[in-house]
C-alpha cells in the first residue's frame, strides 16, 4: 500500500473512531429538540445544569420577498429568515445536527458553524443538492455566541443572499437573568438597481467583489426592526440583546442611541466591558449587549459608521414604554437668542 495510501487510511479510521465515541456519549445523555423561534425571537434560556444530546432540525429554504417596500430579492435562508434561526445550547452538549435542502431550491447548500471545533465546522458532512438532507454531530466545547453560515461556493455570493445566522453556547454556570433578549444581525446586500429601486432585484456579484453594498440592514429587510417590527421594552427592565455581522464583507459599528450598554461581551465571548457607547463587530462575529432604559421613548439601533443607517438602511427601534424621569431625562427649553 502506498503511503498517502496508508495516511488516507489512517485519518478516515481515526475520524471514524472518533464519530463512534462521540455518538456513543451521546447515546447516554437525555434528548432534547430545540424549539426554533423566527428572529428576532430567541430560544428560551437554559435551565438545566447537565449535559443533553440537542437535536437541531434546520432547512434551506430559497425565497422570494422585500428587501425593501416595493424592492424585491431571491434569498437564500435558513429557515425560511434572515438572519437564520438562532440556535441555543449549552457548553458541553453534544448537538445532532439535521440539515434539508428542499427539492423546489436550485442549488447546493450546506453549514459551517464557528462554534464546532473540526474543519470546515460541518461543512462537508452537510454538502447536499436540492431533495436531499444530512447530519452530522459536534460537541458543544467552547461557551460563546458564535456565528454559522453556508459555506458552498462561492461563499461569498451565498451569505451575500442572506445564509447566516447564530448559535449561542451557554456557559455550564449559566447567564444571568434579564428581563428580555432580542437577536440581531446585520448583513451586506449587493443589487444590480441602486437603493429602494423597485421591483424584483438580482445579486450583482461585481458589487459584492468590489464591497459596495446597495443595502445594509437589519435582520435582512430595510426596515425590518420599525414600525410594528419595532423591538420592545419597560423602563427599568435589563435588555440583552444578541448581534452578529453575518457580512459578507462589512464589519458593524454598533451603536444604540439613548443608552449605553452596561455591559458588552466582545465578539460574543465570556469576559464583559461595562459602560461602553459603541463596540465593533467584525464580519463573521458577534456581541453579546445588556442595557436598561431609564426613560420611555424611542431607542434607536444603528451601525455608526452612519450612512449606512440614514442611506442604506442599518436602522432599527427599541420602543421603551414607562413613566418619565425628568430627573434623569429633561424635555428641554427652546428660546429665541436676545437681539
Amino acid at each position: 500500500m502506498s503511503r498517502p495510501t496508508l495516511l488516507s487510511c489512517l485519518v478516515i479510521g481515526a475520524l471514524t473512531l472518533s464519530g463512534a465515541a462521540l455518538a456513543a456519549d451521546a447515546d447516554n445523555l437525555p434528548v432534547e429538540h430545540l424549539k426554533l423561534v423566527p428572529p428576532p425571537q430567541v430560544p428560551a434560556p437554559i435551565t438545566r445544569t447537565t449535559p443533553a444530546k440537542v437535536v437541531i432540525d434546520l432547512t434551506v429554504e430559497e425565497l422570494e420577498k422585500e428587501i425593501a417596500p416595493g424592492t424585491r430579492y431571491t434569498f437564500w435562508t435558513f429557515g425560511g429568515t434572515v438572519p437564520g434561526n438562532m440556535l441555543r445550547v449549552r457548553e458541553g452538549d453534544t448537538v445532532e445536527l439535521h440539515l434539508k435542502n428542499l427539492a423546489s431550491n436550485k442549488l447546493p447548500h450546506n453549514i459551517d458553524l464557528h462554534a464546532v471545533s473540526g474543519p470546515g465546522g460541518g461543512a462537508a458532512q452537510t454538502l447536499i443538492a436540492p431533495g436531499n438532507q444530512a447530519s452530522f454531530s459536534f460537541k458543544a466545547l467552547n461557551p460563546g455566541l458564535y456565528v454559522y453560515h453556508c459555506a458552498t461556493a462561492p461563499v461569498g455570493m451565498h451569505v451575500a443572499n442572506g445564509m447566516y445566522g447564530m448559535i449561542l453556547v451557554e456557559p455550564k454556570a449559566g447567564m444571568d437573568k434579564v428581563d428580555r433578549e432580542y437577536y440581531v444581525m446585520q448583513g451586506d446586500f449587493y443589487t444590480t438597481g441602486a437603493y429602494r429601486a423597485g421591483g424584483l432585484q438580482p445579486f450583482d456579484m461585481m458589487k459584492a467583489i468590489d464591497e459596495k453594498p446597495t443595502y445594509v440592514v437589519f435582520n435582512g429587510m430595510d426596515g425590518a426592526l420599525t414600525g410594528k417590527n419595532a423591538l420592545t421594552a419597560h423602563t427599568g427592565e435589563k435588555v440583552r440583546l444578541y448581534f452578529g455581522a453575518g457580512g459578507p464583507n462589512l464589519a458593524s459599528s454598533f451603536h444604540i442611541i439613548g443608552t449605553v450598554f452596561d455591559k458588552v461581551y466582545t465578539e460574543g465571548g465570556v469576559h464583559a466591558q461595562e459602560q461602553v457607547q459603541t463596540t465593533a463587530v467584525p464580519a463573521g462575529g458577534s456581541t453579546i449587549v445588556e442595557f436598561t432604559p431609564r426613560v420611555p421613548g424611542n431607542l434607536t439601533l444603528v451601525d455608526h459608521s452612519l450612512t449606512r443607517a440614514f442611506n442604506k438602511g442599518a436602522i432599527g427601534i427599541l420602543s421603551v414604554t414607562g413613566e418619565d424621569d425628568p430627573s434623569i431625562y429633561g424635555k428641554g427649553v427652546i428660546t429665541p437668542l436676545a437681539r
